[in-house]
């Protein structure tokens, strides 16, 4: 019996392990996707004034800080009673799409490309980031640009380009003036350019997919607007693994459809559905809810994609072009939205001054999946209970299993190659988790994958 270390898992945020447990014959009898990291924010919001959950969550995460922000701020509109004016919606959706910008092409080109175009079996010396800039340096530099204007979107709508604060109660603290327009709608049309060209890429991985890689079946969730791809807005819907309805819901009502129970394994929670089925969330989900992306670009790469994989998507590894999509639709979304001079108008707020509901549910699409914040308050606005449910948590158990699936294919006679831990390793990048936004570290725990011997014998290391 041995036990095998691969530490850290590398291309995601955050810090995990997985526990393989093998058979006497040195098989997989059952493997975990283990996350070691406690997360407080629940916690500590409780006691703290609601109008600042919007400038304290961003806090949970550097990567996706605008998702969080947003929900939070989406929350306190509830509580407060305020219907946000146009531009004031306008500006927040396109501050998610700045934040989908930049999460997505990050993921895409620096996290998961390396995979494709260098090889899973490439040493891992070479299959990184910088082993993409020493094979492909068109790529890289296109990666690198396309990632400059979702921060510079973030940084002059939201504030900063990192935690930004600008999303408030009613709506947003300022407009951007038309100097601002004009710079980030030019960035915007270089960026779509960009993702139009490199689709190519993301096309060529259809290809190479295989259809059985970490393979689980699940319900889906993901937010649509009219049918078509929202980030902002919308009602979140859920349907079967055969991609009939189950139902829908926009608010406080989420728990009446989903809940979430924890494992002996994991600090993580997992989700489900109420009536104990399993579920989905992020841009796989997305894909197999909406009708279209809403935009001309992105709906001719859907129509590729539905030709590749079908119109109900299940194969795990579907999820990197399917984030391509969604990061070359909030391109185009961004040149559509600052096209129009009235994004310049400075009615971006509608004041407010008592708290007029006592909870408040925010509900957006994070670049991972579905982003749940709950927020229960007194009468002065002070939070009593808080409730945060991340794409992460939602897509726990598929991760899981997925890992268990990979395990069994990669493990033979209690051993495994470098080349196999790496494809374990690429059925959880390819949920792209975000295990801060999950969890928040305490701590320096590093991610391992153990191989833990079912008898009770001394384990070797490898």
């Amino acid at each position: 019996m041995t036990r095998i270390n691969i530490s850290p898992v590398t291309r995601i945020e955050g810090h995990a392990e997985v526990r393989i447990d093998l058979d006497d014959k040195g098989g997989v009898e059952s493997a975990h996707f283990n996350v070691v990291e406690l997360r407080g924010f629940e916690k500590f919001m409780i006691g703290a004034a609601v109008e600042e959950a919007p400038r304290i969550t961003p806090r949970i995460c550097g990567i996706c800080p605008t998702s969080h922000h947003v929900a939070s701020a989406m929350a306190c509109d509830q509580i407060f009673g305020a219907t946000l004016p146009n531009t004031g919606k306008q500006l927040r959706e396109l501050l998610m799409h700045g934040q989908f910008i930049h999460s997505h092409s990050l993921h895409f080109f620096m996290l998961a490309a390396p995979d494709f175009l260098i090889g899973h079996d490439a040493p891992a010396t070479e299959r990184n980031v910088l082993g993409l800039v020493k094979k492909e340096p068109e790529i890289a530099k296109s990666a690198i640009k396309v990632r400059k204007f979702g921060q510079r979107l973030t940084e002059a709508i939201g504030g900063k380009p990192i935690h930004p604060s600008s999303a408030i109660p009613g709506g947003m603290s300022h407009a951007i003036t038309e100097t601002q327009r004009t710079e980030l709608l030019g960035m915007a049309k270089e960026a779509t350019e960009i993702a139009e060209n490199t689709w190519s890429i993301a096309r060529d991985i259809l290809d190479k997919t295989d259809l059985s890689f970490g393979a689980v079946e699940t319900a889906f969730m993901g937010t649509a607007e009219n049918g078509k791809h929202s980030v902002c807005g919308g009602t979140a819907k859920i349907i079967d693994s055969n991609g009939s309805s189950i139902g829908s819901f926009s608010g406080k009502d989420y728990l009446d459809k989903i809940e979430e129970y924890s494992e002996d394994w994991s600090y993580l929670k997992f989700s489900r559905l109420k009536d104990g089925r399993f579920y989905r969330v992020g841009p796989l989900a997305r894909l197999n809810i909406v009708d279209s992306m809403g935009t001309p670009a992105a709906d001719a790469a859907l129509e590729e994609y539905r030709e590749k994989f079908g119109r109900l998507v299940q194969t795990t590894l579907a999820y990197n072009p399917a984030r391509y999509i969604e990061f070359l639709s909030s391109c185009e979304r961004a040149v559509e939205i600052l096209s129009n001079p009235s994004i310049t108008s400075g009615d971006v707020r509608t004041p407010v001054d008592k708290v007029v509901n006592n909870r408040g549910v925010g509900i957006i699409e994070a670049p991972r999946g579905t982003l749940i914040h709950d927020y229960t308050v007194n009468d002065d606005g002070f939070i009593e209970k808080c409730n945060l449910i991340v794409a992460t948590c939602q897509n726990n158990w598929a991760m899981d299993k997925g890992v268990e699936n990979v395990a069994r294919k990669v493990i033979s006679n209690g051993t495994i190659s470098e080349s196999g831990k790496n494809q374990i390793e690429m059925v959880i990048r390819a949920y792209d988790p975000c295990i801060s936004c999950a969890t928040h570290a305490i701590g320096k725990m590093p991610i391992k994958f153990l191989i833990v011997p079912k008898r009770e014998e001394p384990a070797s290391e490898i």
